[in-house]
């Protein structure tokens, strides 16, 4: 089971950067179904290409024989891509899926262009042209002929996409469309498959023209499963990462909901009209910015020029009269690097974005925006983990994409931290219906400058 994946953008040997692998080895990873292997078959600074094989053990493939139209051990799961192939891509290559890049920050976050291949994929040309051409890709897809003595097409392609796209987004296609295109997962779809399938369709899938295909698909036909995807796809635009769709639990309204408006009464609590939305995804905040005529001056601040894409849509800056649209901003920028641009606002807001920040990371967020922009004010919202007992069914984070959850001592503990290392005092406050052994599900720091304190 193959897929190769070719750049030409200079220097073309980028792309191990962005996929974190080395050009010059050979790497290898155990999956459940088997193993896969990321190598490079060619690496100049004029072209580059990444091959994915996963080499499929057929006795690892448990409860096959009522998913597939074969048995366990004969059948076409070793060499045709499916579920099995997007899993292994999802482990092999998960920082370029969320699109960060130590070592090229700007590269991920850029459209590059690229070629995609994979020679044996189930499913029709008419099919794979209507799931990727509305994504920009120019789609080649060649039905695989049957032997000669047979004649005729087999239900094989061999698929070629090219385009000019932000790696990660490619590879979120990918991940979500080759399981679509196969029309069967190799796994028992739970839950949290809504999850998976919101997170990688950020961006793009609430817009799709086949986004009801494509959802039940992915989730394996399983009915409710998919009214509850499209549902939040319909009630929410574009789903965001400052704005996830959270699991249910009782109360007046919805969580996202009470979240924004607690960010609003903070910033204007400190008398904020010049703001920064960090991590700003797909707009949701802002756009309750804007509505606020108190704020003169809004920034929208993501690395994703994909989210930023989805931000300026919703907020439809280009419909919006002069004078409303010079009061907003929006400014590709990764916060764990310093920008300039980013320096003198009355504050600047982190709602949702911190438990997203793999811990190592955290130090240099702390030094790009309490350090170096040093607004007069930090408002940060983060999930409260010692509330997620109140979830049925939760046994781990609350989203897929979350490095960690702090309970109220740990995120206490590190705004305290921080306040004392870069001059600023912190209060907090609870977000959402409390519960009175576990508090509230978000909490909410709030930081001023020891200076404004005093004034």
């Amino acid at each position: 089971m193959l897929l190769t994946l070719t750049t030409t953008h200079a220097p073309a040997t980028d792309l191990g950067f962005l996929l974190v692998k080395h050009p010059g080895k050979v790497h290898s990873f155990d999956v459940p179904t088997g193993t896969a292997y990321v190598m490079y078959p060619e690496a100049t600074d004029d072209r580059c290409t990444a091959a994915l094989l996963l080499d499929v053990d057929p006795q690892r493939l448990r409860a096959q024989r009522d998913a597939f139209d074969l048995g366990q051990y004969v059948n076409d799961r070793p060499y045709a891509a499916s579920s099995l192939l997007a899993a292994a891509l999802a482990k092999v290559f998960r920082s370029a899926l969320r699109g960060v890049s130590k070592d090229r920050p700007e590269l991920a976050a850029q459209p590059i262009p690229l070629e995609i291949r994979v020679p044996v994929l189930r499913g029709t040309a008419e099919l794979a042209t209507r799931l990727f051409e509305p994504l920009g890709w120019r789609v080649t897809a060649e039905p695989i002929p049957l032997e000669p003595a047979i004649g005729g097409d087999s239900r094989y392609l061999d698929l070629r996409l090219t385009g000019t796209i932000r790696l990660a987004d490619a590879l979120n296609h990918l991940y979500v469309l080759l399981p679509v295109l196969d029309d069967a997962k190799h796994y028992w779809v739970a839950p949290d498959e809504i999850e998976k399938l919101l997170r990688s369709g950020e961006g793009w899938l609430a817009g799709h023209p086949e986004k009801v295909l494509i959802a039940r698909r992915y989730l394996a036909h399983k009915r409710a499963f998919a009214d509850s995807a499209l549902k939040r796809l319909e009630i929410d635009d574009e789903p965001t990462g400052e704005e996830e769709a959270e699991l249910p639990v009782v109360r007046k309204a919805p969580l996202a909901e009470q979240r924004r408006d607690a960010v609003l009464a903070a910033l204007h609590d400190v008398d904020a009209a010049r703001v920064l939305d960090l991590g700003c995804g797909g707009g949701a905040l802002l756009t309750a910015l804007v509505k606020d005529r108190r704020f003169t001056e809004i920034v929208g601040c993501d690395v994703s020029a994909k989210a930023l894409e989805v931000a300026a849509r919703r907020l439809r800056l280009d419909r919006l009269p002069e004078r409303q649209r010079d009061r907003v901003k929006i400014w590709q920028s990764a916060l764990t690097y310093r920008d300039d641009r980013l320096r003198g606002y009355d504050a600047a807001v982190l709602m949702e974005v911190i438990e997203h920040v793999d811990p190592p990371r955290l130090p240099a967020l702390e030094a790009s925006v309490f350090g170096h922009a040093k607004p007069r004010a930090v408002v940060v919202t983060t999930p409260n983990a010692e509330y997620n007992v109140h979830y049925e069914g939760l046994t781990g984070m609350r989203h897929s994409d979350h490095r960690f959850e702090w309970t109220r001592a740990e995120f206490q503990e590190w705004a305290i931290k921080t306040a004392d290392q870069h001059a600023y005092a912190v209060s907090f406050r609870p977000v959402g219906e409390e519960h009175e052994a576990t508090g509230a599900p978000t909490q909410m720091a709030i930081f001023t400058t020891k200076e404004e304190v005093s004034a």
